[in-house]
């Protein structure tokens, strides 16, 4: 019998159409091949800048070029974070739009759980880092490093150990996840833009309006001819990220906002009826190997790397600013997303799907503390080179593990009792026929 619409806005997570679900996987999949490069990448860079040749790695990451009359003579590492991780930014621009539009997020009583636990999953690793750094007020710029999950390691996980779980709790993980990121956007934004030129401000509005045009009017256009964004497009978004650049807004901004400048609805139909795939959705199976497979790990290989050495490691990772981090990621991510879960489910009077548990909440709260790419890119943001510095990068890196390696326990013992069920419905499937309703969320 269908869900009626009370119904099913009541119950959480959310199934999700058949195409979504088939999103959802493959998304699942490219991203766990980037989530593998990524932890790759760091691995490298943290290694590098500790062996007799780490003056190399920060000879290479601090290499400088580009025009400096337009503000562009960045270093190799800076590069990575402005210029590189734009095409990550310009992703989670394309995801927002699409969620937003046809996703979760445009339906209020669909997305108020993940919504808010995510808000929980911000709010409470922040407060945790203040508490304990709070007798030091000179740290406390760092309290935005926590708050971020990176998607791209936390499904590299999810993929190596939860094959079995139910999809609406991965698709609860991906669009707590989007939210997320939202907040990190506004976050940086918002607190992490210095000395703002208004200047070229309108320059970049202009450009941006030209790009959106373009992406608008002419979406059937860049759908049939896969180099015509490249050609046309690309420029154009070049031109609005050195524009906000020169700002003084920090250039992932400009990422985002050429995603959402993007037209997600296709306005045509297939022959079974159904929409076809929008320009957001091409461009997001065209430019997500990009970033993934470039992008982000370049990315993570300039950030990650980090000397310490005999008395450093051990200052480093006593660090009250180590201590902090580790403790926001590894504790205060799953208390504030469960924590915020299980309060908004008593006050919507929400209930989880059959067949789900909160222990399963539990291990994607864990899973949601792997805080890697975004949680790098703030602390370079928040601490100048130094001992802050590299205390953030080590507390990121650790927390990130720990955080996978306990989420990496609780998930596999679910994922067994998953897969259990499902060889047991197949044993009576066969036995009668008739398969047994169990809700998988599939």
């Amino acid at each position: 019998m269908a869900e009626s619409p009370v119904s099913r806005s009541s119950v959480f997570p959310t199934r999700g159409s058949h195409r979504e679900v088939v999103r959802i996987g493959a998304l699942l999949r490219r991203e766990s091949v980037g989530g593998i490069l990524l932890v790759a990448m760091a691995a490298i860079a943290l290694i590098w800048s500790n062996s007799p040749f780490a003056d190399s790695y920060f000879a290479l990451r601090d290499l400088e070029f580009g025009y400096e009359p337009w503000h562009l003579r960045l270093s190799l590492g800076a590069w990575a974070a402005d210029g590189l991780l734009a095409i990550f930014f310009f992703l989670v621009g394309l995801e927002l739009k699409r969620e937003f539009t046809v996703g979760d997020l445009r339906d209020i009583r669909r997305a108020i759980v993940p919504v808010t636990a995510a808000v929980g999953g911000v709010v409470v690793p922040a407060v945790i880092y203040m508490i304990i750094v709070g007798p030091q007020p000179e740290l406390l710029r760092g309290w935005a490093v926590p708050t971020a999950t990176d998607i791209a390691f936390a499904v590299a996980v999810l993929a190596i150990i939860g094959s079995h779980l139910p999809a609406r709790l991965r698709l609860f993980l991906l669009t707590l996840a989007v939210v997320d990121d939202l907040i990190a956007i506004v976050i940086i934004a918002v607190f992490y833009t210095d000395d703002l030129d208004p200047m070229p401000i309108p320059g970049a509005i202009l450009a941006l309006a030209l790009y959106a045009v373009l992406a608008q009017r002419r979406r059937g256009f860049f759908l049939r001819n896969r180099f015509a964004a490249w050609l046309i497009l690309l420029p154009v978004g070049i031109v609005v990220w050195a524009f906000v650049h020169a700002s003084g807004i920090h250039a992932t901004i400009a990422g985002v906002l050429l995603g959402f400048m993007i037209p997600v609805r296709s306005h045509a139909t297939g022959d079974d009826g159904v929409e076809d795939a929008g320009l957001a959705e091409e461009f997001e199976h065209r430019f997500r190997p990009l970033s993934a497979g470039f992008a982000v790990p370049v990315f993570a290989f300039f950030a990650a790397g980090v000397a310490f050495a005999g008395d450093g490691l051990i200052e480093t990772i006593t660090h009250p600013v180590t201590i902090a981090i580790v403790c926001a990621l590894v504790l205060g991510k799953p208390v504030g997303i469960v924590l915020t879960t299980w309060l908004t489910t008593r006050i919507t009077r929400s209930r989880m799907s059959d067949g789900l548990g909160w222990i399963d909440l539990i291990g994607v709260g864990v899973l949601a503390g792997i805080g890697f790419t975004v949680s790098l890119l703030i602390a370079e943001l928040s601490f100048p080179r130094g001992v802050e510095h590299d205390a953030a990068k080590v507390a990121i890196l650790l927390a990130s593990v720990l955080a996978a390696l306990t989420a990496s326990v609780i998930l596999g013992l679910r994922n067994r009792h998953y897969r259990l069920i499902e060889e047991q419905d197949a044993v009576d499937e066969d036995a009668d026929g008739i398969p047994d309703v169990y809700e998988r969320g599939e």
